[in-house]
């Protein structure tokens, strides 16, 4: 009889930020980790896993990674959504974890082996003030980074999403059992964001790859409008400029601009990305292996955008844990239309909480050879520092009406 899961644990921890972590142990002993964190959901993915997940996992084949992936979408009734998904997530990376160590591999090595030697990463600079901000992208560029993605305040608002005036770090999660309440105003964004920009280009060259987040609050007017100004300033890209709900409004932005667009890291399944890619209204798919169902169902993204010439670039924030951001960088590896990593990078208390294979070095990130995924946890460490509720802020415009985060 071959090796069965004979117990599943439902691991919380907050060493900096909040994280759930799955850990699925066999009759042989090898243990697997999944990653489950959903920022600002961390215990309704907790409950589903612990509650309704793991129960149907003991006494199963470890081996039969996509038979449970199938089990675990096409049994349940109410399927799909970030819960769901990342707890499916959670389930897929533990199984490969377990599936590499059993055969002594690292992951990107069951995956058809290296298509490249290393992983492109960016990582994020910002600033308030756009001289600040021109420091800050060099000081990125200093440590190694090729590319670097920019954010910056708006005259006449005191907070934007992540930006903070006289702020050290990049953290838009507050502490806290609320959201904060920002302010929000389009228009004065759209005035400044083609001036801001175009400053930092002028300062770091041509050869540096530049990003830019919008953050989902625009019009698709405004989305194609701010495309279209930020032509010359040769963006690697210009990232969720309008709701990612509204599919079509792509369309409207991509006839007039040929900025680059990458979206879909609020997308959880093949089917959310699926008229965007076959309709070609993208650049660069953006799902994450936590939310959209591990590495098995990222990877049906991928061939389906490989079709159509989009490219992958998975969400990488301090909110996905070491474990999934670790599946990412062997999936990258292995993908040949991976073109990009986003690395926000972690507090030293999450690399020590969670010990990991893969590491950065000179704008470029390695998988390692460890067996499986190639991260550990903690388990003594990681019980110092008990979850505490964060959440992303909520924004609405100069009339008090709500807008998307």
């Amino acid at each position: 009889m071959s090796d069965r899961i004979v117990s599943t644990d439902v691991i919380i921890t907050s060493p900096g930020r909040n994280y759930v972590t799955l850990k699925l142990t066999t009759a042989d002993g090898i243990v697997g980790y999944g990653d489950a964190t959903v920022n600002g959901r961390e215990l309704a993915v907790a409950s589903y896993l612990r509650d309704h997940v793991a129960p149907l996992l003991i006494g199963r084949d470890p081996s039969r990674i996509e038979d449970t992936w199938q089990y675990l979408y096409r049994g349940a009734y109410w399927r799909r959504g970030p819960i769901t998904m990342a707890a499916i997530g959670a389930v897929d990376v533990a199984l490969w974890d377990i599936h590499g160590k059993t055969l002594g591999a690292p992951l990107y090595k069951l995956l058809g082996g290296a298509v490249r030697d290393r992983l492109l990463a960016y990582t994020h600079a910002f600033a308030w003030e756009t001289p600040a901000l021109c420091e800050a992208v060099e000081a990125r560029r200093e440590q190694g980074f090729r590319a670097v993605r920019a954010q910056f305040g708006v005259p006449g608002l005191t907070t934007v999403y992540g930006v903070h005036k006289d702020a050290e770090q990049y953290e838009p999660a507050t502490r806290g059992v609320a959201p904060a309440e920002e302010e929000w105003d389009p228009a004065a964004y759209l005035r400044h964001a083609p001036t801001a920009l175009a400053a930092v280009r002028d300062h770091v060259g041509p050869e540096l790859e530049l990003l830019h987040d919008a953050h989902h609050r625009l019009t698709p007017q405004q989305a194609a409008r701010l495309g279209q100004a930020l032509e010359p300033v040769d963006l690697y890209w210009l990232e969720d400029v309008t709701p990612a709900e509204n599919q079509d409004a792509l369309r409207l932005v991509r006839e007039h601009t040929t900025t680059p667009l990458a979206i879909g890291e609020v997308f959880n399944s093949v089917y959310d990305l699926h008229h965007l890619v076959t309709g070609q209204l993208i650049d660069f798919v953006r799902a994450a292996v936590v939310h959209a169902g591990g590495v098995s169902h990222l990877r049906k993204i991928l061939h389906l955008a490989e079709v159509y010439q989009v490219r992958g670039a998975p969400h990488g924030p301090s909110d996905v844990s070491p474990v999934s951001f670790g599946a990412s960088v062997h999936l990258g590896m292995a993908a040949h239309n991976i073109a990009i990593q986003e690395y926000m990078g972690y507090d030293e208390r999450v690399h020590e909480v969670f010990p990991h294979a893969w590491s950065y070095r000179d704008g470029h990130l390695y998988p390692g050879d460890a067996p499986g995924v190639g991260v550990d946890l903690d388990e003594r460490l990681a019980s110092k520092y008990p979850y505490d509720p964060a959440y992303l802020p909520v924004a609405r415009r100069l009339d008090g009406t709500l807008t998307d985060w």
